[in-house]
């Protein structure tokens, strides 16, 4: 792999959200591509089994809730002290609250944009710093299609995921200098065990016409971990501050 941009050979990359869903795949598919995985997550079981199914060696897990951002300094440290400069990171965690707007609280935005959204921006400013990151690395965030288009019952949600884009397009000028680049992808809807447990509540005709939407059919976990591994890789070196939609055709329509 020497010779291929898309490869991650040589790459350190911490992702989180690891022990499930996007983050859990993104985390497998980049292994295979040649990358140390530095796995976040606040399961430890399915990190454990997850850094047992990870291909190539030297990858290490931390459990961490993101929550608690006044202790991400403490694990930068740490990050650093056991693999050095990083060269990519994945903010793929992230919670999610289905609710009218009428029935939701002050502190419901506050607990999604803080894991959604704060910890993201936190982690950048902490783990972006010279001495934790290399020269031309590599951000990324996992937003959504609904920044971008409305649905009912998620305000909330919504908003936490179009800060994200918002703040990916400044945060590319800042860190233009150093050719970081940083990018935002935004899915539709993707066959995670959530949300087919999601789909199974739905009655037939509603999820009839929510599968409806995407001319392609819903997504896989890993058309957005390819994707990932791209932004990751030295074959994206010219792009920075875009939103990549990757949503069957959703958004066309």
């Amino acid at each position: 792999m020497k010779d291929n941009p898309f490869s991650l050979q040589g790459k350190t990359v911490v992702i989180t959200g690891a022990s499930s869903g996007l983050g859990r795949e993104c985390a497998f598919q980049c292994s295979r591509m040649g990358a140390k995985i530095v796995a976040l997550g606040r399961n430890e079981q399915r990190l454990n089994d997850l850094t047992n199914s990870l291909e190539g060696e030297g990858h290490k897990m931390w459990t961490f809730d993101l929550t608690n951002l006044d202790d991400i300094n403490n694990l930068v440290n740490d990050i650093h002290d056991n693999y050095g400069k990083i060269d990519g990171f994945v903010h793929s965690a992230g919670v999610e609250k289905t609710a009218p707007s009428k029935l939701l609280s002050p502190s419901d935005y506050e607990n999604l944009l803080r894991v959604n959204t704060i910890s993201a921006f936190e982690f950048i400013r902490q783990l972006c710093q010279v001495k934790y990151f290399n020269h031309g690395g590599s951000v990324i965030l996992i937003a959504s299609i609904t920044a971008l288009i409305a649905r009912n019952g998620l305000t909330a949600y919504s908003a936490s995921k179009g800060a994200l884009i918002s703040g990916a397009r400044t945060l590319a000028l800042e860190y233009a200098k150093r050719r970081i680049r940083v990018n935002t992808i935004s899915p539709g809807t993707i066959k995670t065990p959530l949300m087919e447990q999601y789909l199974s509540t739905l009655s037939e005709s509603d999820r009839e016409k929510r599968l409806a939407g995407f001319p392609l059919g819903i997504g896989n976990p890993s058309d957005i971990a390819h994707a990932c591994v791209y932004l990751l890789s030295d074959a994206s070196q010219w792009m920075t501050g875009q939103n990549l939609i990757i949503d069957g055709g959703y958004t066309i329509k």
